[in-house]
Order: C-alpha cells, then sequence, then structure tokens
C-alpha cells in the first residue's frame, strides 16, 4: 500500500472515530432549532449550581463517596454541557474514605468567583464546611480547607457583600446535627476561609417550609435573596426569602413547584444571568434510579420577586417547562456532548469516570496501548457483596434509553478471578466472568438490598470458548436492564433475568465495571477493556 493510500485509511478511521465519539451521546437537549428541551443534563448532577465568568457558565454538582468528586462543567449558551474536570482528587480524611462510604462525602456546593478566583465551598456532614479555590476552573484547585468544624452543617453559600463584610449562609442535616429545617447566617474573614461562630437565624421551616435547605445567596437591588428548596427532594418546590437585611426578617414566597407539568418536586439550583441580562433558573429532578438530572428554566423578575418557568395553571407560581427558545448569550455556538463512550486509547482515563472511594495505585491503569487495564483486587473480609467493593470503575447513567455495549478481554491467572460489567445501586446486576478449572464462565448475578448485606444470586452460568467477549446492557426508560453477551461481536444471546435498575444511597444507578478475586496474590489477573460504546 503506497503512502496515499495510508493516508486515506488513516483519515477514514480518524473520521470514523470522530464521528462515533461525537454521535455517541444519547441524551441531547439542544433541539437544533433555537430551542432546547429539559432535563438538560439528563444524568445525576445532583444539587447543581452554576456561576457566569465573562463568556462562560460552570456548574458543579455533589458527588457524594464518588471519587474524583466535585465535577466542574462548562457551557457556552446553558444548553450544551461538557465536563472539564474534578475539584477534588481524594477524599478527606483519607483513611475513613479508603472503603466506600454510600451517601457520605460531598454534599451539595457552591461555586463561585471572587477577586479573579474560583471558589468552591462544600460540606462533608460528618466533619463540617470545606473550601477549595483556584485561578482556573479546570484546576488545579487547592487543598480543602476547613472553614467551619461541626456535625450535620450542610449547604453552604457564601457572600462577599459591597460593605466590604463577608457572610456564610448554611442549614442543617437532622440526621447528624439533630435538628433540621433551618437556615442560618454566620460571618466569615475576608479570604473566606474561616467563619465565626456568630451564628444568626435566617428561617426556621417548620410552620409552612418543612424541609428547607440547599440554600443560595444573591444580592440585587438592595434585597438580600436567598433561594432555597422546601418540601422534601421529590416531592416539593422552590421558596424564596428577601430581605433589606442579611439578617432579616425576611418575607417570602413559593416560586416554583410542580404544578401541572410532569416534573416532579423542582429542587435547589442556582440563579445566572446572561451576558444580555437574561435571568435563568437551574434545578434539579430526582427520577429515581436515573438520578438527580439537571433542568434549565426561564426567570423574570416581577415587582422585585423572580418569577421562573411558566403559569399554566393560573396560580401565580411557576412551572417548569420541556421545551423552551434557548438563552440569548449574544452569539451561537456549536453542540457539545458530556462523555459516555470511551475508547481507552488514551493515557489519561476519561473524565465520565470515578471510583467509589479514594483510589489506589494497583487498581488498574490506563495506557496508549488501546484498552484500559482493570486489576483483579483482593475482596475486602467486611464485603459480602459489591456494594461495599472499593474498586469499582463506573461513571453516571447518560439518559433514561440507552444501550451500552463493551468489549472486554479477561485474563484471570488463577481459579475463581473474576470481572465484569455492573449496574450499581441499592440493587445491582453484574455480568461476571469467572475462570473455574481453568475455565472461563459467564453468569449473571443480582442482588438486591446490597445496602442490607444480602447475597448475589447467580444465574444463566455458561461457558466460554475464549477470553476476549462483548458485554451488553439495554437499560430502558422504567429501569428494566436485558443482559447479553457476544463472543464475535455480532451475535448476540441474552443471559439471566430483566433487571430493574435502583438509585444508590442519595445518587442515580451508574455503569462500570469490577475486577476481584479471593486473598491476595503477587501475580493477580486483570480484565482489558477495549472499549464501552453508548447507543439510544
Amino acid at each position: 500500500m503506497n503512502k496515499s493510500s495510508l493516508f486515506f485509511l488513516f483519515i477514514l478511521i480518524s473520521n470514523f472515530s470522530f464521528s462515533q465519539q461525537k454521535n455517541s451521546s444519547v441524551w441531547v437537549a439542544d433541539n437544533g432549532d433555537g430551542t432546547y428541551k429539559n432535563p438538560v443534563i439528563n444524568s445525576d448532577y445532583s444539587d447543581p449550581d452554576v456561576i457566569r465568568v465573562g463568556d462562560k457558565y460552570y456548574l458543579t454538582a455533589s458527588s457524594f463517596n464518588c471519587i474524583p468528586g466535585l465535577p466542574i462543567l462548562e457551557s457556552s449558551d446553558l444548553v450544551n454541557w461538557k465536563l472539564i474536570g474534578y475539584g477534588i482528587s481524594k477524599l478527606t480524611p483519607e483513611t475513613v474514605f479508603e472503603k466506600p462510604q454510600h451517601g457520605n462525602g460531598v454534599w451539595a456546593p457552591c461555586i463561585r468567583f471572587h477577586n479573579n478566583s474560583f471558589y468552591i465551598y462544600y460540606p462533608d456532614p460528618d466533619f463540617g464546611i470545606f473550601m477549595i479555590k483556584s485561578n482556573n476552573a479546570k484546576g488545579p484547585w487547592s487543598n480543602p480547607i476547613l472553614v467551619k468544624s461541626g456535625k450535620g452543617l450542610i449547604d453552604p453559600t457564601p457572600l462577599w457583600d459591597d460593605n466590604g463584610k463577608t457572610y456564610l449562609i448554611y442549614a442543617f442535616a437532622g440526621s447528624r446535627a439533630g435538628i433540621k429545617s433551618r437556615l442560618v447566617a454566620c460571618t466569615m474573614n475576608s479570604e473566606g476561609t474561616f467563619s465565626n461562630n456568630d451564628e444568626v437565624l435566617i428561617i426556621d421551616g417548620h410552620p409552612d417550609e418543612s424541609t428547607i435547605e440547599g440554600p443560595k445567596i444573591y444580592k440585587r437591588n438592595g434585597y438580600y435573596y436567598i433561594f432555597a428548596p422546601a418540601g422534601g427532594v421529590s416531592t416539593g418546590w422552590q421558596t424564596v426569602l428577601r430581605s433589606k437585611n442579611i439578617y432579616g426578617p425576611y418575607e417570602k414566597k413559593k416560586v416554583l413547584d410542580q404544578g401541572n407539568s410532569s416534573i416532579n418536586g423542582p429542587h435547589q439550583g442556582a440563579w445566572v444571568v446572561t451576558q444580555t441580562g437574561e435571568d435563568w433558573f437551574f434545578h434539579f429532578q430526582d427520577k429515581g434510579a436515573f438520578g438527580r438530572v439537571v433542568h434549565l428554566e426561564p426567570m423574570k423578575w416581577i415587582n422585585d420577586w423572580p418569577f421562573i418557568g411558566v403559569d399554566t395553571n393560573g396560580d401565580g407560581v411557576g412551572e417548569p417547562v420541556s421545551i423552551f427558545t434557548k438563552p440569548n448569550v449574544g452569539k451561537k455556538y456549536p453542540l457539545v456532548f458530556l462523555s459516555d463512550s470511551d475508547e481507552f486509547n488514551s493515557s489519561q482515563l476519561g473524565l465520565q469516570w470515578q471510583w467509589h472511594a479514594n483510589s489506589q495505585i494497583t487498581w488498574g491503569f490506563p495506557s496508549s496501548l488501546g484498552y484500559f487495564q482493570l486489576n483483579c483486587i483482593p475482596k475486602p473480609k467486611e464485603a459480602i457483596n459489591l456494594f461495599d467493593i472499593p474498586n469499582l470503575l463506573l461513571q453516571k447513567f447518560p439518559s433514561d434509553n440507552f444501550t451500552a455495549t463493551t468489549k472486554v478481554t479477561f485474563n484471570p491467572r488463577f481459579d475463581d478471578e473474576e470481572a465484569g460489567l455492573v449496574i450499581l445501586g441499592l440493587d445491582y446486576s453484574y455480568l461476571k466472568l469467572k475462570q473455574l478449572g481453568g475455565k472461563i464462565y459467564i453468569s449473571q448475578n443480582n442482588c438486591k438490598k446490597a445496602d442490607k448485606k444480602e447475597l448475589e444470586i447467580e444465574s444463566d452460568v455458561v461457558p466460554l470458548n475464549n477470553n476476549t467477549i462483548y458485554l451488553q446492557v439495554q437499560v430502558e426508560p422504567n429501569g428494566n436492564c436485558q443482559f447479553r453477551y457476544s463472543e464475535d461481536g455480532i451475535s448476540y444471546r441474552n443471559i439471566g433475568t430483566t433487571f430493574k435498575a435502583k438509585e444508590g444511597k442519595w445518587i442515580g444507578s451508574k455503569i462500570g465495571f469490577v475486577a476481584l478475586r479471593n486473598g491476595f496474590i503477587n501475580d493477580a489477573g486483570s480484565i482489558n477493556i477495549d472499549w464501552i460504546r453508548f447507543n439510544k
């Protein structure tokens, strides 16, 4: 083959790979006609907070025990988002988070831009309120600083006031603090690195704002505004508090609820103003196994009160929109996709992947060899099932309707080593490859109430002819998942029973890989993940 033919072949392969990656996203919010559909992010980015810096918008969200944590997303038009990095690479104290701490870790964060620096305040409900800082949203970010120590302190939001003072507003988690449905304000030093113990009660929500939490504070036209969801994650509404004094007393108004829409419990989020002066509001919707997905609502000001969404039932309270005109940000931008498919051709692991605990060097290695190698790590003695396994390499569900297919090569060195494809939540299903008697078998392993330490139930054990195999799962909008496998990548066979995905602890169900063995050995086996591709 001459050089011209080689060059043409290279272009064909490159274009195929590019178009395949470009078209891999299973959810596109941008309708391409000047409108968008909600959710703008149909994936589990819980408790979103958003800011604009110049012509760019940045979003962060809760990450709980998943590492790296504090995802940083970027957009040019509020509709098309891409993941550009993370705020933290390890959870502290590191020894605590060497094991999965489901539902713990990073709760609802707040991102701000002040004095040419990005700040993220986030709570760990067992330790207190932390802050990280960077000159670039992509990082590197500083090590976390403990701004306020205490159990059950959550949902922090800072304000550098125009009077030179600095404040911190936060809420309480009843499970740790013993109190809830209260918002308080305290002062901080000007650097925002230390808070004083001078808390003032802003609101006690018990009379009619049950479970008020997730505050975000802003200042406009001389008023302090606190946007705060109330009434519960899946059934609540958005309340806004307003006062001329940071400490109140505050007036309050319900500004967004489900109304006639299909969007249950529009929960906490963020107000942002475009370059052209338009107002928009982000919030999440709890979709169970599919996580807490992100919605974008139009917003306007009426008599110094925000009005969010549309009012179809005429009760004066806004309701979420399904389709709406895209924000005016001054120019048009191309479509952008959140990453889901991965060819594993890079020497760095794709940003969509997270571990379920602080990662260890020996768990796995990216490579430029065309695969990611996941090593068979000894099962922790206390792990009854996969729920307590730390070396789970997972990503969020990219939508509520998709098919994921992966090509893997299983390289066991001893009997009882195992690896495979997992959908993990409080219930999970595991398409397992395992060596027994020198031969590799595939089976489906389901576990209900995994968080309650129930055992896996194995079914449909099938011997394989070789160690390279294609694994597939189809996920339907009702959460039903059907697993399949193929030995040639062409003909697929159903395996096991239909599994219904279930949410995890404060997070949606996740999909990915695991590799395990019983006991330590000096030369454990591995699974090489060639690629994973997501399609509608």
